[in-house]
């Protein structure tokens, strides 16, 4: 009966949009973590002095979350406006929450719509756990590293600029590469595949995924070894790679609809 009643409740939620295209449950869980960011951001340099490594991975860990909540929010967003006929497209609805017409025939559909889309977009509490799962487990391995190129290459007044380009020379030749194994190996574990699962991810996306990698993080990583102190190196880099992340997410679902 509690099971039902969860599932009615959960299905009621997901059928919920602001203004008739943005998911209400979606936005309901980043605005929590949000207000999660801002307690820690609050308090970072308290909890940071106590407990460094934990803190750093409670704020990884909810950066994680709020990516792909950010993912799965867009993800709904187009099946909103995939599945909305095209006179709903010109107008919007006058309170601002309409629930979706479960009723409605299916040639309001868009004919390119998968079938499995054509109900409320539900969100996925166990994929925004696993994405914070993983950024909770990394962040020690981050941690040694960043702390391991700081001593391998410290900035001087005399001489900053050098030192940076070489950390960030080393971190995008050996730790990226190494990251995004780490990244599919975990979800696609996590998502309960195996081995074959996890070779074909490799074979189908990891090439793609790291040439994007070289197109963001080696600019971003200049800006963070050359500036940022060692305590908010990795909180920048979490911040800045919620897009990262984000992109993540999606091309890691993308690839698990084909397989």
């Amino acid at each position: 009966m509690l099971e039902t009643q969860r599932r009615r409740g959960l299905h009621w939620i997901n059928s919920k949009y602001i203004y008739g295209r943005l998911p209400l449950l979606h936005t309901i869980i980043f605005l929590i973590e949000m207000v999660i960011v801002g307690r820690l951001v609050a308090k970072f340099n308290q909890y940071y002095d106590k407990r460094p490594l934990l803190t750093t991975m409670v704020t990884n860990a909810v950066l994680g979350g709020i990516a792909d909540t950010v993912a799965q929010t867009i993800s709904a967003y187009k099946t909103r406006n995939a599945m909305l006929p095209l006179v709903n497209q010109r107008s919007l609805i006058s309170d601002g929450v309409e629930l979706e017409d479960v009723n409605e025939k299916p040639a309001r559909l868009s004919p390119d719509l998968h079938p499995a889309s054509t109900g409320p977009h539900p969100f996925d509490f166990e994929r925004t756990i696993r994405f914070m799962s993983y950024g909770f487990i990394m962040t020690p391995l981050q941690f040694k590293w960043f702390g391991l190129l700081t001593k391998l290459f410290p900035l001087t007044a005399t001489s900053a600029t050098v030192p940076a380009l070489k950390r960030v020379a080393m971190d995008q030749l050996i730790f990226a590469p190494l990251g995004l194994c780490c990244f599919f190996t975990f979800m696609t574990v996590a998502e309960g595949g195996g081995k074959r699962q996890v070779v074909k991810k490799f074979q189908d996306i990891y090439v793609p995924t790291l040439r994007a990698n070289y197109v963001l993080w080696p600019a971003v990583q200049v800006l963070n070894f050359r500036v940022m102190p060692l305590r908010f190196q990795i909180p920048f880099v979490s911040t800045i790679g919620i897009a990262w992340t984000a992109y993540l997410s999606l091309t890691n679902s993308a690839e698990d609809e084909t397989m």
